[in-house]
C-alpha cells in the first residue's frame, strides 16, 4: 500500500468494500430474524469485532483518536447510525433493487453537498447528471406509490442522503481518523434497536447467516468505506456503490427469484447509465 498513490489507495479500498457488501441484501432476505433483531445484530457484532481489532492495533490510543475526532466524529456517529438503521428497514419494506437504486443517487447528492459545504462546485456535466438522476428517482417513487412500497423507497433515499453526508464529513476531516466514531455508531445502532427488538433468538440457518453477514458484509466494509474518502473525493467513493446497485439485485434474483418492477429497472438503468457516463467523461477529461 505504501507504493500506491492516494487515488489508488482510495479506489482500492472503496472497490473491495463494495464487493464485500454486494451479497448483504441477499443475506437480509435469507434471514428469518425480525427487522429490529437484524438491526441489533448488525450493530453489536461489528462493534465487538472492530472494537477488539482496534484495541489490539491502537491500544488505548483508540480512545484518544475517538476524542480527537471532535465534532466531525460526533456528526459522523449520527449519520452512520442513521444509515445503518434505515438501510435494513428499507430492504424489509420494498424490493432490494429499489433500495439499491435509491442508494445509487448518493454520488450526485455528495456532489451537491460538496458544493455547499466544501466549496467544490460541480461542473455543468455533473449538474445535468444530478437533474437526470433526480427525475429517475421521482419516476421510481411514483411506481412505488402504486405498489405500496413508498415507505421502503423513502428510507432507501434517506440512506443515500446519510451516505452522502457521511462521505462529506470524512472528506472535510481528512486529517482525522473517524473509524473509532463509526465503531461507536455501531454500538449506538445496537442500543437503539434494544427498545424495539422482540427476540434475540437465532434459529436454524440464522446461526450461520447473521454472524457471516455482520462480519463480511458489515464490519470489514464499514472500516474501508470510512477510510477511503481520506484519499479520494466523497462523490468518487460513492460511485463504487453502483457495483452494489448492479450486483446486489442479481444475487437476490438468482437465489430467491425476487424480481424488480419494470419501472424500477427502467429508472435504475437511467440512473446507472447517467452516473457511468458522467464518470467516464470526468476520467477522460482528467
Amino acid at each position: 500500500m505504501k507504493n500506491l498513490t492516494d487515488q489508488q489507495k482510495g479506489s482500492l479500498m472503496a472497490f473491495v468494500a463494495v464487493m464485500f457488501i454486494t451479497p448483504d441484501s441477499l443475506f437480509i432476505r435469507l434471514s428469518n430474524v425480525d427487522t429490529w433483531g437484524l438491526v441489533f445484530y448488525r450493530g453489536i457484532i461489528p462493534f465487538f469485532t472492530v472494537f477488539l481489532g482496534m484495541l489490539i492495533i491502537y491500544k488505548l490510543s483508540f480512545f484518544k483518536t475517538l476524542f480527537n475526532s471532535g465534532y466531525h466524529g460526533l456528526f459522523y456517529v449520527g449519520t452512520f447510525s442513521l444509515t445503518n438503521i434505515t438501510f435494513v428497514v428499507s430492504i424489509q419494506n420494498t424490493n432490494v433493487a429499489n433500495t439499491l437504486v435509491m442508494i445509487a443517487t448518493a454520488p450526485m447528492l455528495s456532489a451537491i453537498l460538496g458544493a455547499i459545504f466544501l466549496k467544490e462546485p460541480p461542473d455543468k456535466k455533473t449538474w445535468i447528471s444530478i437533474i437526470v438522476t433526480f427525475l429517475a428517482v421521482l419516476y421510481i417513487f411514483f411506481d412505488s406509490l402504486k405498489l405500496g412500497n413508498f415507505f421502503g423507497d423513502i428510507l432507501g433515499f434517506v440512506t443515500a442522503v446519510g451516505l452522502a453526508v457521511g462521505a462529506i464529513i470524512i472528506r472535510s476531516a481528512k486529517s482525522k481518523n473517524l473509524v473509532p466514531a463509526a465503531v461507536v455508531g455501531k454500538l449506538f445502532v445496537a442500543t437503539f434497536a434494544l427498545f424495539f427488538i422482540e427476540s434475540f433468538a437465532l434459529i436454524e440457518n440464522d446461526i450461520f447467516i447473521v454472524p457471516l453477514m455482520c462480519i463480511l458484509c458489515v464490519a470489514i466494509p464499514f472500516v474501508l468505506v470510512t477510510i477511503a474518502p481520506r484519499f479520494i473525493p466523497a462523490a468518487e467513493v460513492n460511485l463504487f456503490f453502483l457495483l452494489e446497485t448492479i450486483i446486489g439485485p442479481i444475487w437476490v434474483w438468482y437465489i430467491i427469484k425476487e424480481q424488480p418492477s419494470i419501472e424500477t429497472l427502467q429508472g435504475g438503468f437511467v440512473i446507472i447509465a447517467t452516473i457511468a457516463i458522467h464518470s467516464f467523461l470526468k476520467l477522460k477529461n482528467n
